[in-house]
């Protein structure tokens, strides 16, 4: 067997042995690892200790930790909730009121978090119940809850864009404008759809109740000064920094962490408890993707040293299929990937095989990257595997899967119109790039 077919058995293998359940850091090191020795001997073992000290020594990678702790803080505290409330009453007498309140709170607490997970729980948790107690369509619910959620992916600072910049030799800095863009695209597509399905059908979101609405328009606005303004200063200030090219996302996210640290104190509900879990969760989702990190980039050297890279890309590119084709084809497989497997093997492991032919077919390298995020963006909405149902009938138990799944299809058709269109128009995602 040669190395270039050894190496596909390899990657083959690799995904077979994820599918089962296993660990991914602890499953890619090991079949990279025993792969290497057998092909290229104990050399491997000098290629681990390199490319875990260059990982290691990447500084935009030490920004995860402060965006992740910045959004976990951010959920503790209570500022989202606040933010919510404020903006569900100012909206009180608007059909679809909730979905409103759901989408926007879902949109900046987008750009202070990349975790699905948390941003589709927090929602669950601050939406479900006065979407039920108001009598909102659950299929509609859940499918703005979950949609939402999923912005987090794509509006920076995207944790994941962090992680694919280092991947396809792109700046962070440039990833992030690029994807502000299509992030707020897909935002009011949401918005639009929601409003408009409620227009002709009010019984899918009727206005608030009476008892349900605030008792005078000042606490309406003291709830918006206190919950939303500041947060949107913090975190407007850290983006602007960034795309400004005033600060690395190193330092824009510290400063942005510190102030959120301060914004929390002030709220008087952030207790010692509350900082240590938010401190454990950072530390612990950090670790994994900086551990995913090392792991694949190991798997990559070894499957690039043996040569099997090039051979795909070879292989792929004698077809010759012309660029968008290719391209499709490509973000195809990214998507019925995304569907088991989370962001971070794709980005990883994915990504880098397919780097190689979309730089032969001369397709911008930004524009790429912001249509992968978009699309496992997409996955995250496709049943059956889609993760984020189980998050939300996690906290929502009185909303079926079924009508979660169904909720999330409808989300799910107009994020693959937003991949569409960023198809037919990629200024959407390099025009804030280049005036930057």
């Amino acid at each position: 067997m040669s190395n270039e077919v050894l190496g596909l058995v390899a990657l083959a293998c690799l995904f077979g042995i994820i599918f089962l359940g296993f660990p991914i850091a602890f499953t890619l090191g090991a079949v990279a690892l025993a792969t290497g020795f057998y092909a290229l001997g104990p050399v491997v073992f000098d290629l681990a200790v390199l490319q875990t000290f260059s990982v290691m020594k990447d500084t935009v990678l030490a920004s995860i930790p402060f965006f992740l702790f910045m959004g976990f803080l951010l959920e503790q505290s209570g500022l989202m909730e606040r933010m919510f409330i404020g903006i569900q009453q100012l909206l009180a007498g608007l059909r679809g009121s909730l979905y409103l309140a759901v989408l926007i709170t879902a949109t900046i607490f987008a750009a202070a978090t990349g975790i699905v997970g948390s941003s589709v729980t927090l929602l669950g948790v601050m939406a479900g119940p006065a979407m039920i107690k108001s009598g909102y369509d659950p299929k509609m619910s859940a499918g703005a809850i979950t949609a939402g959620g999923t912005l987090g992916i794509l509006i920076p600072p995207s944790v994941m864009l962090i992680v694919m910049g280092p991947v396809v030799g792109v700046p962070a800095t440039d990833l992030f404008a690029a994807a502000i863009i299509p992030g707020l695209l897909l935002s009011t597509i949401f918005t639009v759809w929601c409003l408009v399905r409620c227009w002709i059908n009010p019984a899918l979101g009727p206005v608030l109740p009476p008892e349900l609405r605030a008792s005078s328009m000042s606490v309406v606005v003291k709830d918006l000064v206190i919950g939303v303004l500041p947060v949107i200063v913090v975190i407007l200030s850290t983006l602007g920094v960034i795309l400004a090219g005033i600060a690395t996302p190193t330092d824009a996210g510290a400063v942005g962490c510190a102030a959120v640290f301060v914004l929390t104190l002030l709220t008087r509900r952030m207790s010692l408890a509350r900082i240590r879990h938010a401190a454990y969760q950072t530390l612990e989702v950090s670790s994994m993707i900086l551990m995913l990190v090392v792991a694949s980039n190991l798997f990559g050297s070894v499957f690039s040293r043996l040569g099997s890279a090039e051979f795909l890309a070879g292989l792929l590119t004698s077809l010759q299929l012309p660029p968008t084709m290719m391209l499709i084809v490509i973000l195809t497989l990214i998507f019925v990937l995304g569907w088991p497997l989370e962001w971070v093997p794709i980005v990883l492991i994915v990504v880098p095989i397919v780097l190689p032919i979309v730089q032969a077919a001369g397709i911008d390298l930004i524009w790429f990257c912001t249509l992968v995020a978009m699309t496992l963006q997409t996955a995250w909405l496709s049943p059956p595997v889609a993760l984020s149902a189980y998050f939300l009938k996690g906290v929502v138990p009185q909303w079926s899967l079924k009508d979660i799944y169904a909720g999330m299809v409808q989300f799910m058709l107009l994020q693959m119109v937003g991949v569409g269109l960023l198809l037919m128009f990629p200024k959407l995602a390099t025009w804030l790039v280049s005036v930057n």
